[in-house]
């Protein structure tokens, strides 16, 4: 495949072979490191600046060099100079005409990484030094996209090749397990990191059923050090998948890869079955645990009682499949060894559980009228948009003349990239996945941007159609917050760069599995800690709680008097304000008894007193419910619901009380985000079934 030299006003005219020729002779006979480095920058800046850019790379010779001085056996300086070429290559190409990465990763099936990762096995450290470096730049170089869509597949391939050398696995393995580790969420990351972390994991994640079978390969290779790399990159592959049932039994899972015996897969079999799922199960839970399922179902030595497990297991995560699409993906691996123990188990109950599973994933694959299929944009479906857009703008005559060869080779990759970002939902990121690689092959000064522009447009009405309009912010209602923030627990990122935004007179519900950190919001918020939440002199905000035990021997009218802030209000007042909650007033009245003898139910109501008289516009209530009886619970769902001038956001494991009261709720989503849903608890349940497991309604 050959780049043609591209030809563009405002940059000098292509060198000529002699002057690159030379250049060559100075990398390749440089009798030191410094001389062969300082030579290779100056051929990447030669062509940079002039009108040949990366196409020169093919045009003039140069990959072609690189390779031949890369195979000399005799000269160890010619070898290291052709990773410092290559080298200076990926540090200098890529920043500045993006597209050359179509020559590093598409061209010859990425043969220039694989010359970079065959050099990890030479005999000489500089040279290994050099290829390394290069390998590195050209990471850190590259986008999350461009690491999917372009990188991987070479990583994959070179792993999946007889030929390859140890280093060079190992240093594929690598790779690997660094862009795995990219993808892990992590404190402190501004907004576009996290934006970069969150597609290069949901991207990795949908590619792991073809990464898993690769590298579990390569656990097995008689060289130790592919071995344990093999293992530390598994290890990190399986943490992209966002599901807290799976999770803890990952360790297990991965020490049975590496050492498989009809043992250990009983052993992880029986871990499974010991799990209750409650999460939806996607593509990449379901590329982790399908060989385990399917090794169980198929293998003639497997005890009834473990394939009664296995059965089980499969009905329970196919249960929790939303996505038709992935669940015909996945479970024609299963049916037929499902089938098999329809028709040849010994004891009736594991053939009845197996026919009970059997139907679930008939069921599954099949969908339903309420289930919403969304089918996955491919390479080819935006490439065939690109051309559109392109060929509208050829009409124009804004198409450099002889770039459409150029362009034909661009569109496979720009296609796959831009199909990441619509899959997944990151239609945001789409022009710069396009304009950047557009820019040398227009010669009108914005065409590029247009035709990034357009097929923007044109997959973000696409998203609209398919998954519905968003709500817009500008609603007609009253906004009291409006926050972009991240929170962490002891080291441990909770939420990234969520939002949460808040109406007056809601009432939110927070809801969440156990340890999701509910009341750690709670308390960030009530502590003035939370990014982006407005502070008390702007916003009222109290945290509502019936803890008043240190004051236990005063009244009730002197406890409310003592904080300064309600002092202001005048006892007239506050007396009146415990009257409103239920307190009489008076010597023999409740607001003269001590705080100790209140029950739970009356501590609950001085607590909201409390926030009246601090005249709260949020309130926070933390398990509100607790020690409250049905009276009092019935209490305070009608006070909530008379305020209609207080927005609450709420925290409970009380599903009714919930369900009663909430107008909107929050969900701690798998991607650290929370998710709004409007309405009570029960049209949230309905959208997302995964929650009837830790909210049960009657």
């Amino acid at each position: 495949m050959t780049v043609p030299v591209k030809v563009a006003d405002g940059l000098a005219a292509p060198p000529s072979q002699a002057d690159v020729s030379s250049v060559l002779d100075t990398i390749f006979g440089a009798k030191t490191s410094n001389a062969s480095v300082d030579a290779s920058y100056g051929l990447c800046e030669l062509l940079l600046n002039s009108s040949a850019g990366f196409g020169g790379l093919t045009q003039y010779g140069i990959l072609a060099e690189i390779k031949k001085a890369a195979a000399d056996k005799k000269s160890g300086l010619r070898r290291e100079s052709a990773q410092n070429l290559l080298g200076a290559l990926f540090e200098r190409f890529p920043p500045r005409q993006p597209a050359s990465e179509l020559v590093f990763l598409a061209q010859d099936d990425g043969a220039m990484v694989a010359c970079a990762l065959d050099a990890l096995a030479d005999k000489g450290s500089v040279v290994r030094d050099a290829a390394q470096y290069g390998l590195d730049a050209l990471f850190a170089h590259l986008g999350p996209e461009a690491l999917v869509a372009g990188l991987l597949p070479v990583l994959t391939r070179y792993l999946s090749r007889a030929t390859g050398k140890w280093q060079g696995a190992v240093g594929a393995l690598l790779l690997m397990q660094k862009m795995a580790d990219k993808a892990r969420l992590t404190l402190g990351s501004t907004r576009e990191q996290a934006e970069e972390q969150d597609i290069l994991r949901e991207a990795m994640g949908a590619k792991l059923a073809g990464l898993i079978p690769v590298v579990e390969g390569q656990m097995h290779d008689l060289k130790a050090e592919v071995e344990k790399q093999a293992v530390k990159t598994m290890t990190s592959l399986t943490s992209l998948l966002s599901n807290d049932d799976v999770a803890p039994r990952i360790p297990l899972l991965v020490e049975t890869m590496h050492h498989p015996s009809a043992e250990a897969l009983q052993k992880a079999i029986h871990a499974l079955s010991q799990t209750t799922f409650v999460a939806v199960v996607t593509s990449p839970v379901l590329a982790l645990l399908t060989p385990f399922l399917e090794r169980s179902l198929n293998m003639p030595t497997t005890s009834q009682e473990v394939l009664r497990q296995t059965v089980i297991i499969v009905e329970n995560l196919t249960k929790l499949v939303h996505d038709p699409i992935e669940a015909r993906t996945f479970l024609p691996k299963l049916q037929p060894g499902v089938k098999s123990v329809v028709n040849r188990a010994s004891l009736p109950e594991v053939r009845e559980l197996a026919e009970r599973a059997l139907n679930v994933m008939d069921k599954a694959m099949a969908g339903d009228d309420k289930t919403q299929v969304v089918e996955r944009t491919t390479a080819e479906d935006v490439a065939k948009v690109l051309d559109g857009e392109v060929e509208r703008e050829k009409k124009k005559e804004a198409v450099a003349s002889g770039q459409l060869d150029t362009y034909k080779l661009l569109r496979p990759y720009l296609g796959a990239m831009v199909a990441e970002d619509v899959n997944h939902r990151f239609i945001q990121r789409i022009p710069a996945r396009i304009a950047p690689y557009l820019q040398g092959l227009m010669q009108s000064a914005d065409a590029h941007a247009r035709v990034a522009a357009a097929v923007h447009r044109h997959y973000h009405d696409e998203d609209a159609r398919k998954y519905g309009v968003p709500d817009k912010e500008d609603d007609g209602e009253v906004e009291i917050v409006n926050a972009e923030f991240s929170l962490a627990y002891g080291g441990r990122l909770l939420l990234s760069h969520t939002k949460l935004r808040l109406l007056k007179g809601h009432r939110y519900g927070l809801c969440g599995r156990n340890g999701a950190g509910k009341s750690t919001l709670m308390k960030s918020i009530a502590g003035g800690k939370l990014e982006g939440f407005p502070p008390q002199d702007v916003l009222r905000t109290c945290y509502v709680e019936h803890n008043q035990g240190e004051d236990a021997d005063i009244s009730i009218l002197d406890f409310m008097a003592k904080d300064p802030t309600i002092a202001q209000e005048g006892i007239a007042r506050i007396s009146a304000v415990l009257e409103e909650v239920g307190f009489t007033a008076g010597p023999e009245g409740r607001q003269s008894h001590k705080v100790g003898s209140l029950s739970g139910g009356w501590k609950m109501k001085l607590a909201l007193a409390r926030a009246m008289l601090l005249r709260a516009d949020v309130l926070l209530l933390d398990e509100p419910t607790n020690h409250l009886d049905v009276a009092n619970i019935k209490w305070l769902e009608d006070y909530l619901k008379s305020h209609p001038d207080i927005t609450s956001l709420i925290v409970s494991h009380d599903s009714a009380f919930l369900d009663n009261v909430t107008t909107d709720i929050y969900h701690y989503e798998p991607n650290k985000k929370l998710g709004h849903y409007k309405g009570n608890l029960n049209a949230f349940v309905q959208v997302r079934p995964e929650a009837k497991s830790y909210y049960t309604l009657p």
